[in-house]
């Protein structure tokens, strides 16, 4: 009798998340973050600053991220949560915020790839305007790729992409070529 039962797939339409290498780069489709926007409600910056504390997110300025928050507009971030432990993120984070914050989950609406290797700067010159090769761990913003609204991290050892979910493949295979026409 086959199986009827719904199963998850990846932004990329896989039932595991994919992996490419091309020469030294390394691009990960990474699905073990929740994600959940925050929103301040007027007023109320020092309820959500003591809320955020009491979790230990650490809500970055602008053009920055954090290891759990990335900065989006004035008073408003991206919460970044292991998946495994945060399927239900808004539920979560509610409890400590209540009514300071505005939260909605957005852990299927965006496409997170992380790339790691040598020199990264060379393909991003290839993908968008942001001069990688200026930026520090930390650094964070919305930039173009293939006609696509973007966040751009910086972090220790990798760069992170969020892209829209909806177009996954677009932006992978903008990915793909980038690192093959860069090495």
């Amino acid at each position: 009798m086959p199986d009827h039962r719904l199963k998850p797939l990846t932004p990329l339409g896989n039932t595991t998340p994919q992996t490419d290498t091309i020469g030294p780069i390394t691009i990960t489709e990474n699905t073990s973050v929740a994600l959940a926007s925050l929103a301040t409600r007027k007023g109320r910056e020092a309820d959500v600053a003591s809320a955020a504390k009491t979790l230990n997110i650490t809500l970055p300025t602008p053009g920055h991220a954090s290891e759990n928050a990335l900065w989006l507009s004035p008073d408003q971030w991206m919460i970044e949560s292991p998946f495994d432990t945060h399927e239900d993120i808004v539920g979560h984070l509610k409890p400590a915020f209540k009514d300071a914050a505005s939260i909605t989950e957005q852990t299927d609406a965006w496409v997170r790839f992380d790339l790691f290797g040598p020199n990264l700067p060379a393909m991003f010159e290839l993908l968008c305007n942001l001069d990688t090769s200026a930026t520090q761990p930390g650094h964070a913003t919305r930039t173009v790729i293939e006609h696509l609204g973007c966040y751009v991290t910086r972090r220790a050892d990798h760069f992170t992409i969020l892209g829209p979910r909806s177009s996954a493949k677009s932006l992978h295979h903008a990915l793909i070529t980038a690192a093959k026409s860069a090495y």
